[in-house]
This record gives structure tokens, sequence and C-alpha cells, in this order.
């Protein structure tokens, strides 16, 4: 029974929502189903988005972050020293110094005839408390007085003196006395500067740091030896030239600074009249074929010598002029002997130019960190879609169960909504 505006009377329509309530709503309301269909479960699709996707996904992800978060944090720590070679060095020395390491050093040295490197070695134990066999201690002690005996420093002294090839502190010493005397830049100059005159090969290299020495021996007196380091180290790098201790690639770099500091057009007219007898006409030579101001480079790769030198000892020097492959990597190797001092040397020959610079590209550590970061970002969202639909699917399925478990109150509760 309907009214005028189509609507039925309150009466009926109070007694189909009691009827409603008591959970015998009519087929006005609702269609009539089995009990069967009412007790049965609801498919999945319709409790919620599927959670085994989610979850695989989640489980790849999390072994991707394992994978690549470590590496992404050793990239990060690595780019932190990247300009820091004392922790560089000490990082390398961590990953392949122990006592087995120096002993084998050790004896391997003293068995080459090498007591300075042994000695090296023996300080980096001690710097590290890794304990030694005693007895090879002493040896190592013994073999370092015999070479640092008075006779043997003079026979250096002379060796270095005449030849200009220096292998240990005497022998520089020597050499160090006869190019600041302007002695060994000349021989050197006149040799070289012969053979380029004739036509013969010579080593322009040599050459080169023979007549920046020539001039620059006058600024080394005038300041009263504070230019002593640049003097010594031009030295040695011309010792470490001779001995064919000198790296290639660093050879080349200063053979094309070089190019730009000596007019060598003027220089093989200059090297004609030098002579040992007329040194103050050799220097003046050297001036007007050497463009001073142009040298910073070349003098600051000679002060970094210089520092290992005085640093480090002579040979360490030496070792640092054979793994350098340009002047920046003789500074950091001149940055690591003011902290490490007479451990240079062992630290040098144990790591190699992993001492002074790090193995892997800095490219290759950007790409790590990138990866590592893409890999976080991609485990957060998968663990937050994860989360979510699990959630989804346990309210579902709580109010399915409410359903099937109190039907009457569930209709109730949907009618009043």
């Amino acid at each position: 029974m309907r009214d005028a505006t189509g609507f039925a009377p309150p009466e009926p329509r109070r007694r189909w929502r009691a009827e409603a309530a008591a959970g015998a709503v009519g087929p006005a309301w609702k269609p009539q189903s089995s009990p069967a269909a009412e007790s049965s479960p609801k498919p999945a699709t319709e409790l919620g988005p599927r959670i085994a996707p989610a979850v695989l996904a989640f489980v790849l992800l999390a072994a991707l972050a394992a994978y690549f978060v470590p590496r992404g944090l050793e990239a990060r720590a690595l780019l932190a020293i990247e300009d820091d070679p004392v922790r560089i060095a000490e990082r390398a020395i961590d990953e392949k110094f122990n006592a087995e390491v120096a002993e084998r050093e050790i004896n391997a040295a003293l068995a080459n005839g090498d007591p300075d490197l042994a000695s090296s070695f023996s300080d980096l134990a001690t710097a590290r408390q890794v304990a030694l066999d005693p007895a090879l201690v002493e040896r190592v002690k013994v073999a370092t007085a015999e070479a640092n005996s008075a006779e043997q420093a003079m026979k250096s002294f002379a060796y270095g003196f005449v030849t200009g090839k220096s292998d240990n502190g005497s022998a520089l010493a020597g050499t160090a006395v006869g190019d600041l005397f302007v002695f060994g830049d000349i021989r050197d100059a006149v040799r070289e500067g012969g053979n380029l005159a004739l036509g013969r090969p010579a080593d322009e290299l040599i050459l080169g740091l023979a007549c920046i020495g020539l001039a620059i021996t006058a600024g080394t007196y005038a300041t009263l030896g504070t230019a002593a380091p640049v003097r010594v180290g031009l030295s040695l790098t011309k010792a470490a030239r001779k001995a064919g201790r000198l790296g290639g690639d660093l050879a080349v770099t200063m053979g094309r600074m070089l190019r730009n500091v000596v007019d060598w057009s003027r220089l093989k007219k200059a090297v004609t009249g030098m002579s040992v007898s007329q040194p103050a006409l050799a220097i003046r030579s050297a001036r007007e074929a050497v463009k001073v101001r142009r040298a910073r480079g070349l003098l600051r790769l000679g002060n970094d010598v210089g520092t290992i030198q005085a640093k480090a000892g002579t040979r360490a020097a030496l070792d640092g002029l054979r793994i350098a492959e340009t002047p920046r990597e003789m500074s950091r190797i001149a940055r690591l002997a003011q902290k490490e001092g007479s451990r240079t040397r062992a630290i040098l020959k144990l790591a190699g130019r992993g001492a002074i610079a790090l193995s892997v590209a800095t490219f290759n550590l950007g790409g790590w960190i990138l990866g590592a970061l893409f890999a976080i970002f991609a485990f957060v969202s998968s663990l937050k879609s994860t989360t979510e639909r699990i959630t989804l699917r346990v309210v579902r399925r709580r109010k399915e169960r409410r359903r099937q478990n109190d039907p009457a109150h569930f209709a109730a509760m949907t009618t009043r909504s």
C-alpha cells in the first residue's frame, strides 16, 4: 500500500524495519539466499589485494639492499679519505700487515743487503704493536749499524760527490754538496749538453734539471739555506733518473714541464762555454737559458722530494720517485712521510701506489653509492606497499568473520549506516 506521494504508510515502514533488525528481511529488501551461501567465505579477491606478489617483491628488494648498502657505505668511507694519503695508507696497511708479513719482508731485505728497508719494517711493526722475534730485531740493528759506519759513510759520500749517483744518505750528501758547489750540475750539463750539441743522444731531463739547479744555486746562498730542500730534491731526482729509478709517467710529465722552462736553442750555445773552472760563467749562462719564474711546478716537486728525504730517508725518496706517476702524487708521498717518518719506506713497499691513491675509480664508488640509495628507496617502498596490503586484508577478513558469526547484528549495522 502506498500513499499519494508514492511512499509506504509510516506503520508498514516501521514494521519492515523491525523485521530487518530481527534478521527477517523480506524479498522487498534483499534476495533470499541459502544458508550455505550465507556461511561460505568470500573469495580472496573480495577480501583485498593479493599478498604473495608483494611479499615476494619485498624479499627480493631486501636481498638487493643487503647486497648494495654495505658496499655503498664502504664507498662513502673511501670517498671521504680520497684526498688524505695518511688515512689511505692506514687502510691499506690494516689489510696487509701482520707479524708474518713483517718477518718475511725483514728477512728478504736483509738477504738483499738493504738494512734500511729492514729497519723501516721493524719501526712499522713497533708502531703497530706487532710482536717480532727479538733475535730478528737484533739482526736489523747490527746490519743498520754496519751500514752507517764511518768508513762506509765516507766511501758513499765520495762516490756520490764524484758520480752524482745516490742510493743512501751518505751518497746523497756527496751528490748534494757537489751540486751545491755547482760541480755536479756543471758536470751533468757539460756531459749532456755536449751530446746534444753534437747530435748524439742526450738526456734532456738531466740537462734541464742541472740547468735549473745552476739557476737557483745563487738563491740557495742568498736565502741562507732555506731553499736547500729544493736543491736536495732536484739533486735526488737527477740521481733517480741516472739510476733508472724515476717513474716513466713522472719523467714524461717533467719533460713537458721543462719544455716551458728551458730555452733549448739558447742552452745549446750556453753549454759549449760551461766549465768547472769557471762556475760563475756557468751559472750566468744557465740563468739566461732557464725561465725560473715558469719553473714553480718543478721547484715544488723538488721541495716535495727534499721533504721525503729529510723525513723518511734517501731510499724512501727514491722509492717515491719510482712509484709516483704525477707531481701531485709526490706531494701525497711527502705528506705521508711527514706523518710516518722512517716507516714510510715499508708502507710504500707493502702497499705501492695503494698507499697514496685509491685503487677504485671515483666513478665506480659513486655508482655503488647511487645503487645503495636506490636499493634503500625500493626496499622502503616495497615495505610500505606490503604493510598496506596485509593491513587491508586483515581488516576485511575480520569484517567477513563478524558477518558470518552474527549476521543479524551485522545486518543491523549495515542498515543504520
